[in-house]
């Protein structure tokens, strides 16, 4: 089953503009629509919506819900309830039966699992079909990494599809590169994702605009193992290993606050920002958070010192914002750090950090809609996540 593309305006009552617009870039305030207002949008497509919200099962209603209040305005208009339907189920089916459903959180599943869709390539009824083809590849991995990268070493081949400038377009679904037999790295990193999505490995989509030596654009894939984010290169496999690449130097130069030259990840949950398509920028409706900072170059952790993350979310305790803070060394008073947390624009996983020493004390000072605060912190811990509460 395939549905077409229909170019409609995203919800307009959803994105509100904060900020001029920049090359692949907005800043927004999201506020994600109901699923009244979503059937009110759908139009003559509201009975298909409201089929599948009926029908389906009990223990996969938050991810139906999920998909629907979280789903650009033209697929509401155009998904059926089948489609719709059988995604969430096989969804469910795949991350309840593999061996590694309890390493995967429900938001991550829900985010990067459930979707039936990566950007905005045409809506393919993927997942039946590669559930089948590609189980078998996988029966003896024992994590979602692993399992990854046995898929991204054998599936190419087997679909046989191969990277070419050639191929009919960049944002191919798996259908048209299968067809064409031939994909951009954006195809390539598509078909692997939703490979990876119909075995319940959460998998995501990865790139920048442009390098920052200006030698072009280029997208691949981040899967979720041990808790975090790994990359590798559609169609680029590296044995068993991931996080290793031909772009892990120009990734490492990236600028975070530069729109064009920042890396990012898609999000189907809606967040503050848009993946920038370099194939149509008109598109806001690709959501993404800015994971620049997992790849800009790192120094290593100086011995005797622990990395320790901070992060300051709003009076509610869920969403994060931007604040200044400043750390002093408890004893003799001398500034040893100062930066700003980072918002939702930003990977879940991606805090602020600075290297400390691991026996040392010092004091956090921070200022926020109700006044200054301090924090006092002893003897860190590597990786620790300190809480910057108002």
């Amino acid at each position: 089953m395939s549905v077409s593309r229909h170019w409609f305006q995203p919800f307009t009552w959803v994105v509100v503009l904060l900020s001029s617009l920049t090359v692949g870039h907005v800043r927004a305030e999201i506020t994600v629509p109901t699923i009244a207002q979503v059937l009110e949008a759908a139009g003559e497509n509201k009975s298909q919506i409201e089929k599948a919200l009926a029908e389906i099962e009990p223990e996969y209603k938050t991810g139906m819900e999920f998909l629907i209040r979280n789903m650009p305005e033209q697929d509401c208009r155009t998904l059926s309830a089948d489609f719709l339907l059988e995604n969430v189920r096989l969804a469910y089916q795949a991350w309840k039966n593999s061996k590694w459903q309890a390493d995967v959180p429900e938001e991550v599943f829900l985010n990067n699992v459930l979707p039936y869709c990566v950007v905005n390539e045409t809506r393919d009824a993927w997942r039946k079909d590669f559930m089948e083809l590609f189980a078998p590849l996988i029966k003896d991995c024992q994590t979602p990494g692993e399992a990854a990268a046995v898929l991204n070493g054998q599936i190419f081949g087997i679909v046989q599809v191969k990277y070419s400038t050639k191929r009919p377009k960049p944002d191919q679904s798996p259908a048209e590169s299968m067809k064409a037999g031939l994909a951009s790295c954006s195809g390539l990193s598509i078909l692997l994702i939703d490979a990876c999505r119909s075995l319940g490995i959460p998998a995501r989509f990865v790139g920048t605009p442009l390098w920052a030596d200006g030698s072009g654009n280029h997208s691949w894939v981040e899967v979720w193992d041990k808790g975090d984010w790994h990359f590798t290169g559609a169609c680029e496999a590296t044995g068993k290993d991931l996080n290793q690449g031909w772009f892990i130097g120009r990734a490492s130069q990236a600028i975070t606050d530069d729109p064009l030259r920042a890396i990012y990840a898609t999000s189907f949950k809606r967040t503050p920002i848009h993946f920038p398509l370099v194939w149509d920028r008109r598109i806001r409706w690709v959501y993404a958070v800015n994971v620049t900072p997992r790849y800009a170059g790192k120094q290593p952790v100086p011995a005797g010192h622990v990395e320790t993350r901070f992060v300051y979310r709003n009076p509610n305790g869920k969403e994060r914002e931007i604040i200044d803070f400043t750390i002093l060394d408890a004893k003799s008073g001398e500034k040893i750090f100062e930066g700003k947390t980072r918002d939702e624009r930003f990977d879940a996983n991606d805090h602020t950090s600075c290297y400390l020493i691991s026996t040392g004390s010092f004091k956090v000072l921070w200022k926020d809609a109700e006044g200054e605060h301090a924090l006092e912190l002893d003897n860190p811990k590597s990786e620790q996540l300190v809480e910057l509460k108002p």
